[in-house]
């Protein structure tokens, strides 16, 4: 899925300033990154809503048109009202085809049903993690990441560093290397009754 957002350069900063934005309908974002200057701007405030409602939209290398002139960017930030249906405010970063940029993606997780800790042991797959950061050159971000569920057993997990990763992607650990899906081991009935029983004492 391929984004194009018509943004306008503001010159106008501070809350007053926002506020008359929003109250035309207009979200107050910025652009930066690369060698140019931040930038300051301001796009369509319906047209974001939807767009930040969809995955994609948070995981794309984004056209950004500024008065008519396009830019490669991705979304590094969004401030949306806890109780509204408002936008508040947008951060943009530029990205080029040359430089490796670091990024959040969504996992998709495939095969649960057939996964031996489900179908067999009668477990539920625990999604610990939906996305993962990665590394790679804006041509290479893809959407989101399967992670495929099919061999995954009772009382055993799946970590990050055990995701398949497209061709030119790699994996960001910041720390220890976690789990993104697991499926708990399910208690015994003996071993149910034994501690309701203790519980009980």
């Amino acid at each position: 899925m391929k984004f194009q957002i018509e943004a306008r350069k503001r010159t106008q900063q501070g809350s007053g300033a926002s506020r008359r934005l929003r109250r035309q309908g207009r979200v107050p974002a910025i652009i930066y990154g690369g060698p140019k200057e931040a930038e300051l701007i301001d796009i369509d405030h319906n047209e974001t809503m939807l767009n930040l409602a969809k995955e994609a939209f948070h995981s794309s290398v984004l056209t950004l048109r500024v008065d008519g002139v396009a830019e490669s960017v991705v979304l590094r930030d969004s401030q949306v009202h806890p109780w509204k249906p408002l936008v508040l405010h947008c951060d943009f970063q530029r990205v080029d085809t040359e430089h490796l940029i670091h990024q959040r993606v969504p996992l998709h997780f495939v095969n649960a049903e057939i996964a031996p800790g489900v179908k067999l042991s009668g477990g539920n797959v625990s999604h610990v993690h939906n996305d993962i950061e990665v590394s790679c050159l804006p041509q290479d971000l893809p959407a989101f990441i399967e992670v495929d569920l099919k061999d995954l057993e009772s009382g055993h997990s799946i970590h990050a560093s055990e995701v398949a990763l497209p061709a030119g992607v790699k994996l960001v650990l910041h720390g220890d290397d976690y789990v993104v899906a697991s499926i708990p081991a399910r208690k015994s009935a003996a071993a149910a009754d034994e501690g309701e029983a203790g519980t009980a004492a």
